[in-house]
């Protein structure tokens, strides 16, 4: 059987002397209204928003109402326009393109006022060739249509059949039919994002003139094959041929590091030529593979490509090459009704733990490398290795995939189609199967991303029928979901990329809804697939209420972000929880009411008299609550990895809801807008943890597992600790003898009924003492300290009045994020306990300081327990017949 696995492609650029010229168009543009009342310049790449804001034509857009303030923008039909002068005698070249990159959306496109095409699909790319229309000095003109006009347009002569839903709840502020444009679809509103349907060139355009041939594009496989225990490399290139006749030449392709080099001859015939190579990896040298985080290294290998063909012509390429398999696991488990669901990553079991992406702005020039890495470190510090690019968004810009490579983490890579139902028409279709095929060739060399989905909820939104679809249209609609995702979409994707799984929706219940027709009756079906889950009335304290899935790919709760994030974008008056600027920003039905209620179960909400005090002791309550929330819940499913009870278990994927934000609002983010850590982050980097107790109780009895991610056993010694809620010193402490925790396993370690438990320690109650335990070897912590509480904190007795103060000299200070930023967490944790609110554990502090490294002594104690670590962890061989890893050291990132 020849196993998935992946290359990357990072294109460094080409030397193709005088066989083509470039000029790009970057840069500033003139932007005009419809009626040209109002003419500005403009940046490109860039959007008409950003550039009404640069010239101080308009406020943040995200200030408090302007997402209603502003929906003139969108409703208008701008144009683009600029003139350039080829620096290049236009007359000795043989073929001239003008491309664009990403064109955000419908534009009718003029070159010296000659119509040479149109766009309405932001998601491709698009080449004109204008040969016979360039000049020496030329004008070009972009006519954009209002992407809401257009939508609406679009469904209007849609008249065969609705195709729901039409608009978005209200509650979101959003725009109608977004899912009849090719558009990024929460530009039209979101439950946790403005509506900001934005126009403009927002990607790269250049004109290119050459001679001869041209290289369009090239893009690589690596195919393992198990039998042979050899790699090979599927090279596709393709060339335009302008010559009148045959063009020879030969390849040479090489990777130094592998000595591997191999030259081949090519043929190509005048028009659009492919050609195809194959090259063996040499077989005497060990390849090292490409590893999510915590699981081993990112390598990969330099790798030159050199066309020599006739005429002089030569063209080279360079790439760094990453070799890995990737497999989806669909098998039957003992003792369980169903079908596994899991990935392996070259062999391994691995057990998917991270969250959800969405566009990291509603603005997409303003997201720049810096904030991407910045976003993306801060996954990685919270011990994640996957994210899931949700469909609703961007496929994101190259450099987000090259970090994902480069931080291991792994990418569950959704198309962009989301909670709807799509038309079929076959110019729709045709422009998605371009848009697919130009993604699938940009992205498949990417080590990171792991399996192709093709929408989001979109079989459980058809099937779980939430648009009130009669019953006897029904098989039309899966007649026109399976024409789009499985006919076009499906077959682009297992034509072009043979190297990674794809799976046609989420939550879907993978092979099963295969074997019902595509969509199944039930594709929240736990004994398949994935699944997503939300649960804001009961008790998220109560981990029986979460569903023991095979893999939860979405999951979360809500919180505030933190007043100094909101009020960079409020007035005085909008800070109270139940003011107008609070509800207007809360775009999920119920959410803030939903908070308020999943917090008292647990909690005394704040009294005070002073309207901003409650603000923002409230704000701080619901990052409470949606941190040990999400705990709560991602510990369960940890734990059940290795579980089937009544046949449910096997959990193998927890991603929550949501990693980043979009702006500056309620939602299920863990890292505010600009990449702030919300309390959950903090928490998730406890919970994501490579080895971790977990403790919960059932039927008065507490249990603790202990859960590894690690490559082998490790042996470990538990301690189990019950403090009073007054005194920072246990009052009792009791350590297991050395305990075996099995590599990839959660194990059971400690098991007590908490009345017994409690007998021991004379003073507790459930209500005067927590508990807490953690794992260590050597004398060395190899986990965090987690805790478990016995009682709701709001019926903590002993809890006190929490005054903590900190001093950082003066020489640490610009090592921090920002002074302001230690000022607000001083004021955090010391002020926003009173009225009640019960303390939490107190590390968030220290975390902060030591991502700033200003607590350096703790880096110092992570190497140690490293080293710890790998006395008592050895690490694993490869499975027999699969390429060989590298020698890793396991690292536990601790606070």
């Amino acid at each position: 059987m020849r196993l998935r696995l992946l290359l990357l492609l990072a294109v460094c650029g080409a030397a193709a002397g005088a066989a083509v010229r470039t000029l790009s168009l970057r840069g500033r543009w003139r932007i005009r209204s419809g009626n040209g009342s109002l003419e500005l310049p403009g940046d490109v790449p860039g959007c008409v928003h950003t550039a009404l804001l640069q010239q101080n034509l308009i406020q943040d857009p995200y200030y408090r109402f302007n997402d209603l303030n502003y929906r003139w923008i969108s409703l208008d039909n701008w144009t683009y326009s600029k003139e350039f002068k080829i620096p290049f005698d236009i007359s000795k070249w043989q073929k001239v393109n003008l491309i664009f990159e990403g064109v955000d959306t419908v534009t009718k496109v003029l070159l010296n006022d000659v119509t040479i095409g149109e766009t309405d699909n932001m998601f491709k790319r698009y080449s004109f060739d204008v040969t016979s229309v360039v000049r020496d000095v030329n004008s070009i003109e972009l006519r954009f249509q209002s992407p809401v006009l257009y939508a609406a347009q679009q469904s209007k002569a849609h008249t065969r059949y609705e195709v729901p839903p039409d608009c978005p709840p209200v509650v979101q502020k959003g725009e109608c039919h977004v899912n009849f444009i090719r558009k990024e679809q929460c530009s039209f509103g979101w439950d946790w994002g403005p509506s900001f349907p934005t126009q403009g060139i927002w990607k790269d355009v250049r004109v290119e003139a050459y001679n001869f041939c041209q290289l369009n594009y090239f893009t690589f496989s690596p195919i393992y094959d198990a039998r042979a225990q050899e790699w090979n490399l599927e090279i596709e290139s393709s060339f335009d041929v302008v010559s009148s006749k045959p063009v020879y030449g030969h390849v040479m392709v090489a990777l130094p590091k592998l000595q591997t080099q191999q030259t081949q001859g090519i043929e190509l015939q005048p028009g659009e030529r492919v050609v195809e190579l194959f090259v063996k990896i040499n077989k005497n040298i060990s390849v090292e593979t490409w590893w999510p985080h915590g699981h081993g290294n990112q390598t990969g290998y330099n790798m030159t490509i050199l066309f020599e063909l006739e005429e002089g012509l030569s063209i080279e390429k360079s790439a760094k090459v990453y070799f890995r398999t990737v497999e989806l696991i669909e098998e039957p488990i003992k003792g369980s009704p169903g079908l596994s669901f899991y990935f392996k990553i070259n062999g391994l079991p691995i057990f998917l733990k991270g969250s959800n992406w969405i566009p990291a702005d509603s603005f997409q020039d303003r997201v720049t490398s810096d904030l991407l890495r910045l976003l993306l470190q801060s996954a990685v510090d919270a011990n994640m290795n996957t994210l899931r690019v949700w469909g609703g968004g961007v496929y994101e810009q190259d450099k987000f995939y090259e970090l994902c490579d480069e931080l291991g983490i792994m990418v569950w890579q959704d198309f962009m189609f989301a909670c709807a139902l799509y038309p079929a028409g076959q110019g729709f279709v045709d422009s998605v199967r371009e848009e697919v095929a130009y993604q699938v060739r940009r992205l498949k060399s990417h080590p990171s991303i792991i399996t192709w989905s093709g929408n989001n909820e979109n079989e459980a939104a058809l099937m779980m029928n939430w648009y009130g679809i009669h019953i006897s249209d029904l098989p039309t609609y899966i007649n026109d979901y399976v024409t789009l995702y499985v006919k076009n979409i499906r077959e682009i994707v297992l034509t072009a990329d043979k190297t990674r799984p794809f799976i046609t929706s989420s939550p879907t219940n993978g092979a099963e809804s295969v074997a019902e027709g595509w969509v199944s009756h039930n594709p929240y079906d736990k004994h398949f697939g994935d699944v997503h889950f939300y649960d804001y009335i009961s008790d998220c304290w109560n981990w029986k209420i979460f569903p023991k899935a095979r893999f939860v790919s979405e999951y979360g709760y809500q919180s505030w972000p933190s007043f100094s994030t909101l009020e960079k974008i409020s007035s005085e008056e909008d800070w109270s929880y139940g003011s107008r600027f609070s509800l207007h920003r809360q775009h999920h039905a119920d959410g803030n009411t939903e908070m308020l209620l999943q917090a008292g179960l647990h909690f005394k909400l704040p009294q005070s008299k002073d309207p901003l005090r409650s603000f923002k002791d409230t704000i701080y309550l619901t990052q409470v609550m949606q941190a040990q929330c999400v705990k709560t819940q991602t510990e369960f499913y940890r734990r059940s990895r290795s579980q089937v009870v009544q046949g449910e278990g096997h959990t193998m994927g927890a991603l929550y809801w949501q990693l980043n934000d979009i702006w500056q609002a309620p939602s299920w983010a863990s890292l505010e807008y600009g990449g702030k850590w919300k309390m959950l982050h903090y928490f998730a980097r406890h919970f994501f943890a490579p080895l971790l107790p977990v403790g919960f109780e059932n039927q008065d009895v507490f249990f603790i597992y202990g859960v590894s991610d690690l490559r082998s056993d490790c042996n470990v010694t538990l301690t189990v600790r019950l403090h009073t809620w007054s005194s920072l010193e246990p009052l009792c402490s009791r350590r297991t003898r050395r305990l075996v925790m099995k590599a990839g396993k959660a194990t059971l370690l400690y098991e007590e009924p908490v009345p017994r438990l409690l007998k021991t320690c004379g003073k507790c109650t459930r209500q005067r003492c927590v508990v807490s335990f953690h794992l260590s070897a050597a004398g060395q912590l190899l986990s965090p300290t987690n805790y478990h509480f016995l009682s709701s904190l709001k019926e903590a007795v002993g809890l006190h009045k929490a005054h903590i103060t900190f001093s950082v000299p003066a020489t640490l200070l610009s090592r921090l994020p920002s002074v302001v930023g230690l000022v607000q967490w001083k004021e955090r944790l010391r002020g926003h306990h009173h009225e009640g609110s019960a303390v939490v554990p107190g590390s968030i502090l220290g975390a902060s300081l030591q991502r700033s490294g200003v607590l350096s002594s703790s880096l110092t104690s992570e190497e140690t327990i490293g080293r710890s670590c790998a006395r008592s962890c050895s690490q694993g061989a490869s499975e027999p017949g699969r390429p060989s890893s590298p020698s890793v050291v396991t690292h536990l990132c601790l606070i």
